[in-house]
């Protein structure tokens, strides 16, 4: 089945997509070395796969391409509203237009309060959406995010960024650059599906592929039916040449299911040309995954012109993406390149999981078992925190996937491999609930049980397969009084996903309350169950949460996070401007985990002309008490005092020192880690 398709119009030969490639271009890459580049490692042409299917270091301009000024999107989730909103950011010569079939969806993209939690979102979008523009500190000297591909002044060039001073923070006043100016908007949101697509020149399809529910490969087997509507309507709307972009997570060969609707149902003349640029963004931390990606992948067909659609998109991302970064493959190896990914990160954390487990029986530290391990560099540190299971929209879903297409292939020992990183997931979940019964005396009938955190990780509001999903159940079945706090999602999200986590939601809905504060939740609690690793929760302090600084200096940030060891100022307003640059420059590239630097004087330590920027205030505010969002960290005392003894925490995040906890009168249980008994 092609996969550039075209319904051609009777007597009239393909003309291709956007620009011609001549016939010495395409006779130099035969005679080329292999694998379609040139003596400097450019692609230079339509590239034969017949010897090497791998390219890296694409450089868009050396393939002919038609340049897209129109993008559209299809899906206003998680994935294609953060993409698209800094896509459109770093090119504001695009217009692109996210739609979606939910009006209430779009509403909410239309208004300050955004329908997914995302730090750092709100302030791209209020520039690209409203034309408000972001102010930055004017600090270009020192932004090593600049891709070498970057001209001065243009998308992605210092006049355009300075490392988005501003997952989340902003300089204002006399901080802001000259060349800082209003920008009209260019990112729009409609339900109007049929428009975006007939305008656009690039279409994303980023619509949910969840697990199917029903019939053949039911658990396992990824629902495209979204997927297939989608493609219908391209087909049946087109009037003119599009590229097709597979955003959303599919299953291997999904390009060809693609090629048959729209060969089946397009419009004569019309060509469609089919890439596939999986998403490799974390939640908590999507806008600096997006800012400074690891790797693009781009999967095009070996043709001149899939060659052409895959410049195109590159061209977009080579507004700021360093070339080196961005990587073109063939469909396939692209499609299979997602689902691979995912499943070796859940691996890795279902293999610290099962060694947690070891870890509690023996009276080792899981913490320390990872630490150990994280220092080979074979192995290295990332990934590797017990807990009480993933969640999140993708890794068992990308898993079964994968195990589906295994079973499907006949690979049984493949598919059983995969399997067992899901069952060890599952059997982590069950094991902390178990763990909880038994500390209560293998009864929870009239106990209140505090449940702190219910997104499946710190910094989104999403509770799609969280662990505090199952954890609730469990111990409503168990009859416990269950009251749960987050500081994000919403009651109505908890409700949801309860309802959707199982079938008897209404056994439960008794027993289960949410609070509005995590006071309110301990409040006469017989056990406190952390289950969110959010940071206002944690009474540890980091390593550069130390004593308050003078005005000459800053603490130390973790250089594995940032990329620097020390950051130092004086007093002086060269220095002070400086200092404000570098760390908004690291925070841009992403504040998960990042712990936050104590800062005293905040009036003073990067003040301008008396003035206190709006950078200053911020950090002035983020004390030893405080999150990385300015929440104020919870007063453990306070909770000891109002809750009934024998005082169980129960940390399944191991984000608590448990010393200092103990000291206030709790018993503390934790993944991973030696009970009681074994401690003594």
């Amino acid at each position: 089945m092609p996969l550039s398709v075209e319904r051609p119009t009777q007597g009239s030969p393909s003309l291709g997509h956007g620009h011609s490639i001549s016939a010495s271009t395409a006779s130099s890459v035969e005679e080329s070395n292999g694998n379609g580049a040139d003596t400097n490692g450019h692609l230079s042409g339509p590239v034969s796969l017949r010897g090497h299917r791998l390219f890296r270091g694409v450089h868009a301009n050396d393939v002919p391409h038609k340049d897209v000024l129109n993008v559209a999107c299809i899906g206003a989730g998680h994935v294609g509203g953060p993409t698209c909103a800094v896509i459109a950011y770093k090119n504001p010569h695009l217009n692109v237009t996210i739609v979606d079939l939910d009006p209430g969806r779009i509403e909410a993209w239309k208004s300050s309060a955004l329908p997914i939690y995302e730090p750092g979102l709100s302030e791209i979008v209020s520039v690209v959406r409203d034309g408000v523009p972001l102010k930055t500190s004017g600090h270009n000297s020192t932004d090593d995010s600049t891709p070498q591909n970057a001209s001065p002044g243009g998308p992605g060039g210092p006049g355009a960024e300075n490392g988005l001073s501003g997952v989340g923070i902003r300089v204002d006043g006399d901080d802001t650059p000259a060349d800082a100016a209003q920008r009209s908007p260019n990112l729009f949101f409609s339900t109007d599906v049929e428009t975006a697509i007939d305008e656009a020149d690039l279409i994303f399809v980023s619509v949910n592929t969840p697990t199917k529910q029903q019939g053949i490969g039911r658990g396992v087997a990824a629902d495209l039916r979204n997927l297939e509507a989608a493609t219908r309507t391209i087909a049946r709307v087109a009037k003119g040449d599009k590229i097709i972009v597979e955003k959303s997570t599919v299953p291997c060969r999904t390009a060809e299911t693609i090629s048959a609707i729209l060969e089946a149902n397009a419009r004569p003349g019309v060509r469609f040309d089919i890439l596939s640029n999986p998403e490799f963004l974390a939640e908590g931390t999507a806008i600096s995954d997006l800012l400074h990606p690891d790797r693009v992948l781009i999967g095009s067909q070996p043709t001149a012109s899939g060659h052409q659609a895959a410049a195109s998109l590159a061209n977009i991302y080579a507004a700021w993406v360093p070339s080196d970064r961005i990587i073109t493959m063939n469909l396939w190896s692209s499609e299979l390149s997602k689902l691979a990914a995912n499943a070796l990160l859940a691996q890795r954390i279902s293999s610290i999981n099962a060694l947690s487990a070891l870890c509690e029986a023996t009276g080792a530290d899981v913490d320390e078992v990872a630490y150990a391990c994280g220092l080979d560099s074979r192995i290295g540190p990332r990934m590797l925190k017990a807990g009480p299971g993933f969640g999140g929209s993708c890794f068992k879903k990308d898993l079964l996937s994968l195990v589906y297409l295994a079973e499907s292939l006949h690979l049984d020992d493949v598919a059983a491999y995969w399997k067992s990183v899901v069952t060890i997931n599952d059997y982590q979940k069950g094991r902390f609930a178990k763990r909880i019964i038994l500390a209560l005396f293998n009864t929870l009938k009239n106990k209140k049980i505090a449940v702190l955190g219910f997104a499946y990780k710190k910094d989104t509001g999403d509770t799609r397969g969280s662990a505090a999903i199952d954890l609730v159940q469990t111990l409503a079945m168990e009859q416990a009084s269950l009251a749960i706090y987050d500081p994000v999602v919403t009651e109505k999200q908890v409700w949801e996903a309860l309802e959707e986590g199982g079938e008897r939601l209404g056994e439960i809905r008794e027993n289960v309350a949410v609070c509005s504060t995590a006071y309110e939740a301990c409040a006469d609690a017989d056990a406190v169950v952390i289950v969110t690793e959010w940071d206002e929760f944690s009474n540890k302090i980091s390593n550069a949460q130390s004593s308050p600084t003078t005005a000459g200096a800053i603490m130390e940030l973790d250089p594995n996070r940032v990329g620097v060891s020390q950051l130092a100022t004086s007093a002086s307003s060269a220095s002070i401007k400086s200092l404000s640059g570098k760390l908004e420059n690291v925070l841009s590239r992403g504040t998960n985990g990042l712990a936050t630097p104590a800062i005293a004087s905040s009036s003073r330590l990067l003040s301008n002309g008396g003035r206190t920027s709006a950078f200053a205030q911020r950090f002035g505010q983020l004390n030893l008490n405080s999150d990385g969002h300015g929440s104020k960290r919870l007063d453990w005392a306070r909770i000891a005092e109002g809750m009934r003894k024998p005082k169980l925490v129960f940390d399944g995040r191991n984000i608590m020192d448990v010393d200092k906890l103990e000291k206030l009168g709790f018993q503390v249980e934790a993944i991973g880690k030696p009970s009681n008994e074994l401690r003594r």
